[in-house]
């Protein structure tokens, strides 16, 4: 039993006894390995793995609470990605991704389970988001997942170096604090070198943005700053 009264397990690897586990996350670990075991066509596995230290992650991970849009945005609402909350039954929709809290230093046996599995479970490339000095999950994710391309998502400006200071010979890639948006969009490109119809998706989107732009500069121009302001720009 642990202090607070919760049930635990004893977590193994190679049949030996490494720690005992809550059950929550040993019922986890016991699942992804099960996952793993599975033989599932990837069209119905995620091809995408979004991972967070943290629920408190989630705002930035996700977009929602006064944060920007996130991972979530980017390949829900923008890519037509759907979320798969179980493994045995794949959305119709044929770009999935999953999520999880996968804390490096609360659950280190979680982490490990996840990153270990995570090929064989059918994921292409994992998003790992993680806050505070010590951000570890992104870089001891890709270290354990390696060859599976890891991108990192410091959640605070805090978190840069921890993410991206890995040593040679050890690769991640990264983006800027708190734009988990871009992790997803490069998550997509990564895909898209297999999947033509998702190259499509990435450039209608971008075509979208260019418009976007186009459109603002031109009312800009014509309308003038004063009009300008007047027509976009929220009344104080």
């Amino acid at each position: 039993m642990t202090g607070d009264g919760s049930p635990t397990l004893t977590a193994q690897r190679d049949g030996e006894p490494l720690m005992t586990e809550p059950e929550s996350v040993q019922s986890l670990i016991d699942q992804l390995r099960d996952e793993a075991e599975m033989d599932r066509p990837n069209e119905a596995t995620p091809d995408v793995g979004i991972i967070m230290g943290s629920d408190s992650d989630l705002a930035t991970m996700a977009g929602g609470k006064g944060e920007r849009p996130g991972a979530y945005a980017a390949l829900a609402e923008e890519l037509g990605f759907a979320e798969q909350t179980d493994f045995t039954d794949a959305p119709e929709a044929r770009f999935t991704f999953e999520s999880f809290v996968v804390s490096a230093h609360r659950t280190p046996e979680l982490m490990y389970a996840y990153a270990e599995t995570a090929e064989a479970r059918g994921l292409d490339v994992v998003i790992a988001g993680a806050g505070g000095k010590s951000a570890d999950l992104p870089n001891m994710t890709a270290s354990i997942a390696y060859p599976l391309p890891v991108i990192g998502v410091p959640v605070q400006e805090k978190s840069v170096d921890s993410v991206i200071g890995m040593p040679q010979g050890a690769p991640i890639t990264a983006v800027d604090a708190g734009k988990s948006f871009n992790a997803a969009l490069t998550a997509a490109q990564i895909l898209s070198r297999k999947h033509p119809e998702l190259r499509e998706r990435l450039q209608a989107y971008h075509d979208e943005l260019q418009d976007e732009v186009g459109t603002v500069s031109r009312d800009l121009h014509e309308l003038g700053t004063p009009g300008f302001k007047a027509e976009y720009w929220d009344e104080e």
